[in-house]
């Protein structure tokens, strides 16, 4: 690779000044193998940084390497619901549910590009709090071809949220998951 990268170096130097190469089809092999190794090359390197389905690179989740306090410890759901909110147990949730609010404490990996994204509020079925307060992410049926109408949307930090509520019926009712 290196001896193709320095055959092809004097014919590059002269296609730049604007002569003509000695020999055209040999220094057009020699920069076409360069740019073969150059690629080659790149795709090796990003074949060995971890990415998501979404093509982002993949963080090591800080929390791993960071002792949590005793009140940030404590998942969201073992804080009481609020006043006049309907509330459901995590061991109530559907199986799928309870994954992803698991995978939510955990801080990921997610399986779908829009989980983690801000959740508006639209609806303002929720607790006012500023925008980018709630997050939403999909509690997909196994197997399924879209993303169903499931969601849990938490607020707060990302990976330590301070309250999660979960939707059966795309953002229509929420239920505050507790313990």
């Amino acid at each position: 690779m290196t001896a193709a990268l320095f055959a092809a170096a004097p014919t590059l130097a002269a296609a730049a000044s604007g002569t003509r190469a000695q020999t055209p089809v040999r220094s057009w092999r020699a920069a076409l193998a360069s740019c073969a190794a150059l690629l080659a090359l790149a795709s090796l390197t990003s074949a060995c940084t971890p990415r998501a389905s979404s093509g982002a690179v993949v963080e090591a989740p800080a929390q791993a390497y960071v002792q949590r306090s005793p009140e940030s410890a404590r998942a969201p759901a073992d804080r009481a619901a609020e006043p006049g909110m309907a509330s459901i147990r995590v061991s109530d949730m559907p199986r799928q549910g309870q994954i992803v609010y698991r995978m939510i404490l955990d801080g990921g990996p997610f399986p779908f590009d829009k989980d983690g994204d801000v959740f508006g509020n639209r609806e303002r079925l929720l607790p006012k709090h500023p925008r980018g307060y709630y997050r939403e992410y999909t509690v997909a049926p196994a197997h399924a071809r879209n993303r169903g109408a499931k969601r849990i949307v938490c607020g707060g930090a990302p990976r330590t949220p301070d309250v999660c509520y979960y939707t059966q019926d795309h953002y229509n009712s929420f239920r505050q998951i507790v313990n």
